[in-house]
């Protein structure tokens, strides 16, 4: 050996930055087909992962491990309001589909004041004068044309789901979000049974609305009307919590 020092190659910010996203592509890929279940045809896999590979070089570039939350989970956040985002800017879902899930929203919201109990079909029907028939059909244009999430239980606009922002939140940011949280989960545990196995098949397992349909003995589409009624009564029941906050 001569002496001179052995020259150790480091990996370089660049190299490291470059290999974070080469290794999280399957999340991408995964938080876009999951989206693609809900969504009409006319939205391809491909412009969602393309905008969800954005979102996931933003968070390579951005994570902080001093804030707490893992790389995966900041990362599946970012993909994903960057997806929603893209889907947003297109605006292929017509205004009369929003009004209606509104209109729904509202009747379903004003039944269960009145009555103390869960809104049933037929009474919604009857509230907005259609059959039963039309208002199944309303909640399938819903799911099919409209992206619900959570998120949108604290958005009153037109919209999906709004994207996260370029910040991790900040303290009131997060105990506002923590008390969503908990409204929303009581929330959910007061669905009818039903309504709430698919939000937590759907959400909590990750299974797709075909897998769903198979554990509950029901179609597909029939599966999708109760995603749709499930979160337009979530919505309807969370307007008290947005009520709350703007007070």
């Amino acid at each position: 050996m001569n002496g001179a020092a052995m020259k150790v190659s480091t990996p370089t910010k660049e190299s490291t930055l470059n290999n974070t996203v080469i290794k999280h592509v399957p999340l991408v890929k995964r938080i876009a087909y999951h989206l693609m279940s809900r969504l009409p045809p006319s939205v391809q896999a491909d412009d969602l992962i393309q905008a969800g590979m954005i979102g996931l070089l933003e968070a390579a570039r951005n994570y902080d491990a001093n804030q707490g939350a893992s790389f995966e989970t900041y990362a599946g956040i970012r993909v994903r309001g960057a997806m929603l985002d893209e889907i947003r800017k297109a605006d292929w879902a017509p205004r009369s589909v929003h009004r209606k899930a509104r209109k729904l929203a509202t009747v379903i919201r004003e039944i269960e004041n009145r009555t103390g109990r869960d809104a049933r079909d037929h009474e919604v029907a009857e509230e907005l004068e259609i059959t039963l028939n039309e208002y199944h059909k309303m909640l399938q244009d819903a799911s099919g044309y409209r992206v619900l999430s959570f998120d949108d239980m604290t958005n009153e606009g037109d919209g999906v789901s709004i994207g996260l922002s370029d910040h991790l939140p900040g303290p009131q940011e997060n105990i506002q979000k923590a008390d969503f949280k908990r409204s929303l989960a009581k929330a959910i545990a007061g669905l009818p049974e039903r309504e709430s196995m698919v939000i937590t098949l759907y959400y909590d397992e990750e299974l797709n609305l075909r897998e769903i349909g198979s554990v509950l003995g029901v179609s597909e589409s029939r599966v999708s009307q109760i995603h749709s009624q499930a979160l337009i009564r979530l919505q309807a029941r969370m307007s008290s919590w947005r009520k709350d906050k703007e007070i």
